[in-house]
């Protein structure tokens, strides 16, 4: 009896050990989330929830399961069968408090959908040169006209406005955004506590760490959690051989 007992108890441990496919629903006040980041943080598996805010990922208990969307805040589940309701993990977020940046209304220009000016300003001119052209002319007498002359106030004042465009100063780029900004903006605090094990005095030491390593550019530049969270955790073993040579 106690030789099936122990193999029984081999057996599920065994079955636990390994990983499942792990389904789940992601929601917001019972609304489907879709294009959530589902995260495995232990096997660094990636996927995305769809419209209807399901996911599948390959996961084993005691895994953690770490969910990133830039509308919601960043939450980490740690695998566990209570967690399931009908075989299914029901995943709720809360929505991320953000403040409303003030709105000016201003008195907006008519617009003209029908036409194009320039276009009908060419035609005129050509159907003013024909119709002076076509006029009879009195021979002998000098009446102050030039013959084909073209409209050299409109021209002017199109020459004048090429040269204020060609003037203008140059659109500033948009300033790139600092890895530090990016970092905290996908793992916040708790995360970089609970996950990387720091202590709150040791982080922004720590993002400074990372930011002097040049590859922190490129992966701020390209904005990809996946690489993120694979930076963070190397750079979090260094930092941690760092502390403890010193």
């Amino acid at each position: 009896m106690r030789t099936k007992l122990l193999s029984i108890v081999v057996i599920l441990h065994t079955i636990n050990s390994f990983s499942q496919q792990v389904k789940g629903t992601v929601r917001y006040n019972k609304y489907a989330i879709p294009d959530v980041e589902v995260i495995n943080s232990n096997t660094k598996q990636l996927t995305v929830t769809d419209a209807r805010g399901e996911f599948t990922i390959k996961a084993k208990t005691n895994d953690n399961l770490i969910f990133v969307s830039k509308q919601y805040q960043l939450k980490k589940l740690v695998i566990n069968p209570a967690l399931y309701t009908n075989g299914v993990l029901e995943v709720d977020l809360i929505l991320n408090a953000e403040e409303l940046n003030e709105v000016v209304v201003t008195n907006m220009p008519s617009i003209k959908l029908s036409k194009d000016d320039s276009w009908e300003q060419t035609k005129l001119d050509q159907y003013t040169l024909e119709k002076r052209t076509a006029a009879p002319k009195v021979q002998g007498v000098y009446t102050g006209e030039l013959v084909n002359a073209a409209d050299f106030m409109r021209i002017g004042g199109m020459l004048l406005s090429l040269f204020l465009k060609d003037k203008e100063p140059a659109k500033k780029e948009a300033p790139e955004i600092a890895f530090k900004d990016f970092a905290l903006s996908k793992c916040d605090t708790t995360y970089l506590k609970k996950i990387l094990n720091l202590q709150p005095e040791e982080i922004g030491l720590f993002l400074e760490f990372c930011d002097a390593d040049p590859t922190s550019k490129t992966i701020a530049a390209n904005q990809n959690v996946l690489s993120l969270m694979d930076f963070l955790f190397e750079k979090n073993t260094a930092f941690k051989n760092l502390a403890t040579a010193n």
